[in-house]
């Protein structure tokens, strides 16, 4: 099976790709078969996450494989949120969007500094399927005065993992690739992949169903 995997973020790339590296399909970006980023004008990661899949399922004629997800800090009713692509106005400048974050935190204490980084992947097996399978996952931490570490992308260096004692940047790939909000959604869609290659009901099965 070619599944189309709608993104451009490299780093979401290798990670949606290591995690199901050992899946019996083949991940193809998006940007290899000349698909653009899909205008993200949903009110929920999990509308996002529909937006990119049914762009990318439409225009490649495949299944399609998208995730939306984001840092959600308490102490800034949620934001980033939505916006954690472009929170400092330019998509994917990660050095801006950390300052910022910074900044709007600098007189917030350790213990109000909460966050969680939130996932959500969204598989569809046609533009029209109106049973797409949706997964989530959520990782918590807490928000760092400073930047550690050099792994990773995106906010990770300043995302603190109290039960490891390190910024998620100062992680091995490979352990972030385990505990990471993606991985616990991709986890969670691995455990239903079965169901993917099923045709679906008509409507009399699924009401005997």
């Amino acid at each position: 099976m070619r599944v189309v995997v709608a993104t451009g973020n490299k780093g979401k790339l290798a990670e949606i790709r290591h995690v199901l590296a050992d899946m019996a399909v083949e991940l193809v970006a998006q940007g290899e078969l000349g698909i653009p980023e899909a205008d993200e004008t949903g009110t929920t990661f999990v509308d996002n996450a529909i937006i990119k899949a049914r762009q990318a399922a439409a225009l490649s004629g495949l299944p399609a494989l998208a995730d939306d997800s984001g840092l959600i800090v308490d102490a800034l009713n949620g934001a980033p949120g939505l916006i954690s692509a472009h929170y400092a106005g330019v998509h994917g400048d990660a050095a801006r969007n950390i300052a910022k974050v910074l900044d709007e935190l600098r007189d917030v204490p350790e213990a109000r500094r909460s966050a969680r980084f939130y996932s959500v992947v969204v598989l569809m097996r046609h533009a029209a399927d109106p049973q797409p399978v949706i997964a989530e996952g959520v990782i918590e931490g807490r928000i760092l005065d400073a930047p550690r570490g050099s792994n990773g992308f995106g906010y990770q260096p300043i995302f603190f993992l109290p039960e490891l004692g390190c910024s998620s940047a100062e992680l091995p790939s490979e352990h972030w690739h385990r505990i990471s909000h993606r991985a616990q959604a991709l986890a969670a869609l691995r455990a239903r992949w079965p169901l993917l290659s099923s045709p679906l009901r008509s409507k009399g099965e699924a009401g005997r169903g």
